[in-house]
């Protein structure tokens, strides 16, 4: 990946990086205002009851695998040809990388923030219908983890054909 053209599909690691951390760093600053915070802690935030999916878990997973983690994919999906001196083995596998780690991503911040709030209304409420709501949190968290293995994984064997397989760059003139 070495001309302007093979770059342009790591621009959107870079920029959902980029957004990632602008939304983490949103989340923060809520989360420490006085009457929100006061609310988190009511509802269990950070060490367990439906507090703990919107702190600390959204707010790092953002953070950590939106931010870290998409900027670290668009680094090394960069570097690796730099090293090897090889053509980056597939740009379809990439984007596959890419959609499945952001959809996995954005999902699990999503699921989090929206069963933390309603649980967490319902802790005030009507605790007992907590576990109606609950029943749903697993399948739809094992989803979006399943969608982020995917882009782990088409990440990780995109890297190992690129320094196994990949076709060498040719000399430049």
């Amino acid at each position: 990946m070495s001309s302007a053209s093979t770059q342009q599909p790591l621009l959107k690691f870079l920029l959902f990086s980029a957004f990632s951390f602008f939304v983490g760093t949103v989340h923060g600053m809520l989360q420490v205002m006085p009457p929100i915070r006061a609310w988190l802690d009511s509802i269990g935030s950070p060490y367990g009851g439906p507090g703990h999916m919107i702190d600390p878990l959204a707010h790092a997973h953002m953070n950590l695998v939106g931010g870290v983690v998409l900027l670290a994919m668009g680094v090394t999906y960069y570097l690796v040809p730099v090293f090897t001196s090889k053509k980056l083995y597939s740009t379809r596998l990439l984007n596959h990388t890419f959609w499945w780690v952001s959809i996995g991503v954005y999902s699990f911040y999503i699921i989090q923030m929206v069963f933390g709030i309603w649980e967490g209304m319902l802790l005030h409420s009507d605790p007992l219908k907590i576990p109606s709501v609950h029943r749903f949190y697993g399948p739809l968290i094992a989803v979006s983890g399943t969608a982020m293995l995917v882009g782990f994984t088409t990440y990780l064997a995109n890297l190992l054909l690129t320094v196994f397989k990949g076709q060498p760059n040719p000399p430049r003139g």
